[in-house]
């Protein structure tokens, strides 16, 4: 007779504008998690995915039941203007296990930490982007880099609003984020120039860091020129992380051996080395399209950070590491922010699209 099936954990989310990723997470899973209830004020909005899921809306942490496995908490924190912070803590200190969604001020994870061992659960701070696919591709690759050699530098760019994931996955990319600097007086752009340049170091690793640090006060998700990019180099060559959804390339280091007079040998014995591509794609995926981000990259990422909070229930060990590591990445982004200071107010217009075949078609033009 084989073991009985362990039922789907009951989860709740509380919040209904990026939390619905989280209910597609959780309606592609169904044999690991069901969405039990939605925690909101009562918003047209709320109340509609609420009525769509067949689902309770508790306007209130004590209207949630006791028999709730797990939360998700996708409401600000206090850092950018909201409540997640006290919803979260509330939960913890009922022994509901939590995941918050970043961005969390350190004092807040503090506080939140002192919570959950009140309520002797599980609480976890996701960045999102460490789990999607492309980045833990990305992170795969650096971590067999790093066994064979010492990282040189870190190369990365970023808009402001992604600087807190993209300090998690530079600090897992050498290894840990431990020591940071952010030095040298920001090279502040001109009215052409969007990025401003830090210099600084993650792990020790010494870091070049571009952001664009500016927001549309009523459209503060969009008009980014680069949501990041990260760029790892070692001895061997530079490991490159394109995009948020790849792809992640490799670009081997050139090196031609010379011959008894000093010139470059170019071909023939010897120069083996040379005839590996310049730059490759690992795992030979392209990119999905931003349609698919929204429905399944980021749904996916929601499902890895999830399963992890659900195996720290019972692992106390992984819960310490998993709000050592939050804690750290807090106060990198603190310190950084703290040096870039507020972002520039821009108000562009919607910009024109460009049509990927007329692209194609200048790339096939040249001879």
């Amino acid at each position: 007779m084989s073991p009985a099936r362990p039922k789907p954990r009951r989860v709740v989310v509380a919040g209904t504008a990026f939390g619905r990723i989280y209910l597609d997470a959780i309606a592609s899973a169904p044999d690991e998690f069901t969405l039990a209830g939605i925690v909101a004020r009562g918003s047209e909005e709320s109340c509609r995915h609420a009525t769509e899921r067949g689902v309770p809306l508790h306007t209130s942490v004590a209207a949630v039941p006791n028999d709730i496995d797990l939360a998700c908490v996708v409401v600000r924190s206090g850092v950018t203007g909201g409540a997640g912070a006290e919803l979260a803590q509330a939960l913890l200190r009922r022994g509901i296990p939590v995941l918050q969604e970043h961005p969390v001020h350190v004092a807040e994870i503090t506080a939140g930490l002192q919570a959950a061992r009140l309520g002797d659960t599980a609480y976890a701070v996701n960045t999102l982007h460490p789990n999607l696919r492309a980045v833990r591709q990305f992170l795969a690759a650096a971590a067999h880099l790093r066994r064979h050699h010492p990282p040189r530098f870190l190369d990365a760019a970023c808009n402001s609003q992604l600087a807190y994931p993209l300090l998690d996955i530079l600090g897992r990319a050498v290894g840990g984020l431990r020591p940071w600097s952010f030095h040298d007086a920001p090279l502040r752009p001109g009215p052409a120039a969007p990025f401003l340049t830090l210099a600084g170091t993650v792990g020790g690793v010494p870091l070049t860091l571009r952001v664009q640090n500016q927001v549309h006060p009523d459209d503060p998700d969009n008009h980014s020129f680069v949501l990041y990019r990260v760029a790892l180099g070692c001895d061997a060559g530079v490991l490159t992380l394109a995009d948020l959804q790849g792809p992640v390339l490799w670009t081997p280091r050139l090196h031609a051996p010379r011959d008894a007079t000093g010139r470059l040998r170019m071909n023939g014995p010897g120069t083996e080395r040379l005839a590996v591509a310049s730059t490759s794609i690992l795992g030979g995926e392209t990119p999905a399209s931003f349609h698919q981000m929204f429905a399944q990259t980021w749904p996916e990422a929601v499902l890895v950070a999830l399963r992890g909070l659900a195996r720290a229930v019972d692992d106390p060990a992984a819960r310490q590491r998993e709000v050592s590591w939050a804690l750290d990445v807090s106060m990198a982004w603190r310190d950084l922010t703290g040096r870039i200071g507020l972002p520039e107010i821009i108000r562009p217009t919607e910009p024109m699209p460009l049509a990927l075949d007329e692209l194609e078609a200048a790339v096939r033009a040249v001879e």
